[in-house]
């Protein structure tokens, strides 16, 4: 079924193909030559409150991702660019889906990370995208695909967009739409599970629950972009944006647990058995709203912030700020320290371990959905050359990337990562 969706996308791509061939006159191209991104990025994180063990134990993860983004002029006005990566990673806190596993004499104590397959899994992506200029590069006209697979997780996906821009080029408006469609493959608990049991299960009476198997393992996603863009002089510009998001489906995670308050307490050694997994609203509406202001200091200076207000009708209201400040060292050589402050409220469905009660219809120990605020300090140097002096088999290599960020949040969270990029240009 996936296939069929892309059919209408490849006869659109094709049809933008043949329009740009059509061109008998000379235009500056869009893309001069093919370009080579390469990526890759190691992220690691720590914490307390992790939403598989319902709001407590470990969050260690680590997650290692390889990119590749080629862009290939097609002809003067139109680009293809193919974006695919591969991320693999390595979770304490998922190989808890079932604690068991990797245990099979049953003399670890189930509550030690396993061994299992729910420990480490691998998130391959592909996302094709056309985009089409008009030949006095005012008007824009851009499609993309978007399929990506793992373990438990499938999602496919479409998109266009427009992007106009006239007053002399000072002043560019754009809207673009995407629809994601996911399919989940359920990964319950493992005491929840049909047919589970176990004797050295201890506790008062008779462990059970009233638990039941979620029968919609879809989740759709639907947004609508708009952005304006206006340089308000030599030295500044400025930008806004508006995200309308529409998700409905299965919105909540399979093998998060939620233990109430109002139910008695089971275990396996010291893992406690869950009372059922998180149940939140099979709709969401999520609303951002953003600027960016952007100042040039002066030929070594630029000043780059950025804001952000997000709601949703889940009842988390947050605030993003952001400030980049780029220092040009020299011709090849530009420094980029950063830093970002957000803090966000509490969904209403949010409930530390034990605190939910059995008699709600919806509820999540994710801290993610809790109240926190978080820091972000981060520093990065480009190398960059025009002239593509250095040479890698045929290839020129433009710039060099590296960026490290550490990320802290309030209710112990703590991650960090770095990233290196590569961007080469074909002679």
């Amino acid at each position: 079924m996936g296939n069929l969706k892309t059919v209408p996308l490849i006869f659109f791509l094709c049809a933008f193909s043949i329009f740009g061939q059509d061109n008998t006159t000379y235009t500056k191209r869009v893309l001069e030559a093919t370009e080579i991104n390469l990526l890759f990025s190691y992220y690691g994180q720590d914490g307390e409150n992790a939403a598989v063990t319902g709001g407590e134990g470990t969050e260690q993860l680590t997650d290692a991702t390889s990119t590749i983004v080629v862009k290939i002029p097609v002809n003067p006005d139109d680009v293809l660019t193919v974006d695919a990566g591969i991320s693999a990673y390595t979770s304490a806190s998922s190989s808890n889906v079932n604690p068991l596993d990797g245990h099979p004499n049953n003399n670890t104590s189930p509550f030690s990370a396993s061994s299992g397959a729910s420990r480490q899994d691998v998130l391959a992506y592909f996302n094709p995208s056309y985009q089409h200029s008009s030949e006095d590069r005012n008007s824009i006209i851009s499609a993309n695909a978007y399929i990506s697979s793992e373990y438990d997780y499938f999602s496919v996906g479409f998109g266009a967009g427009y992007t106009r821009l006239f007053n002399e080029k000072n002043t560019e408006i754009g809207l673009s739409a995407n629809v994601f469609l996911d399919q989940w493959n359920p990964q319950y608990p493992i005491e929840l599970r049909n047919g589970f049991a176990d004797a050295r299960i201890s506790g008062p009476g008779t462990y059970s629950s009233n638990f039941t198997v979620f029968e919609n393992e879809n989740r759709n996603s639907y947004a609508l972009s708009l952005f304006f863009s206006q340089i308000l002089g030599k030295r500044l510009q400025g930008s806004v944006f508006l995200d309308l998001v529409r998700q409905q489906g299965l919105l909540s995670a399979p093998f998060q647990r939620v233990y109430f308050g109002d139910v008695a307490d089971f275990f396996i050694e010291d893992f406690q058995l869950a009372d059922d997994v998180e149940r939140l609203p099979d709709s969401r509406f999520k609303i951002p709203i953003g600027a960016r202001l952007n100042y040039f200091v002066g030929d070594r200076f630029v000043l780059r912030s950025y804001y952000r207000f997000y709601t949703d009708d889940w009842g988390i209201t947050s605030h993003t700020a952001n400030l980049e400040i780029p220092i040009k060292l020299s011709d090849s050589f530009t420094l980029y320290p950063s830093y970002r402050y957000y803090v966000q409220t509490a969904a209403d469905y949010f409930y530390p371990k034990e605190e939910a009660l059995s008699s709600l219809n919806f509820y999540t120990s994710d801290y993610d959905l809790s109240s926190y605020n978080a820091n972000q300090f981060g520093i990065g140097a480009r190398y960059k050359d025009i002239f593509t002096t250095a040479k890698v088999f045929m290839f020129g290599l433009k710039t060099i990337d590296f960026r490290f960020n550490k990320y802290d949040r309030s209710d112990g969270l703590d991650a960090f990562i770095f990233t290196l990029g590569t961007t080469f240009v074909t002679d």
